[in-house]
């Protein structure tokens, strides 16, 4: 499901047997944090189990922006979820730290691909 938000990019909501995902792009600031927080709000009370939120594609504009995943993150607690930030850019895993939110809102990164053994290289040792 795709919902579109009237002010910035639009949010993407995927079903898992685990929870759901929920990927942002755009900015999130004054004018968008409106429309995302209502459309979590309606996700975090539809089910159960975690709200991965995607942030990869989004962009931290303001401290509205950071505010609105502080709110989600307490309303999920209080309806017995789990808020997830995923695939977190460096720039907003920086503002997470800085603000020492990492704490309770823990970025999680995926998983590098595996590198099969034989595609390494081993550099020559010289004495």
């Amino acid at each position: 499901m795709t919902l579109h938000t009237h002010c910035r990019g639009p949010i993407r909501v995927l079903d898992a047997p685990d929870g759901h995902d929920v990927t942002i792009e755009g900015r999130l600031d004054v004018h968008s944090v409106p429309d995302i927080r209502d459309a979590i709000h309606a996700v975090i009370i539809a089910g159960d189990g975690e709200v991965r939120l995607h942030v990869g594609a989004a962009e931290i504009g303001d401290a509205t922006g950071l505010g609105v995943i502080v709110h989600l993150h307490r309303r999920a607690t209080r309806a017995g979820r789990r808020l997830v930030i995923v695939d977190a850019s460096d720039r907003t895993t920086r503002l997470l730290r800085a603000c020492r939110l990492e704490r309770i809102i823990a970025p999680r990164h995926p998983a590098p691909a595996a590198v099969h053994p034989a595609t390494l290289t081993v550099a020559p040792l010289t004495a």
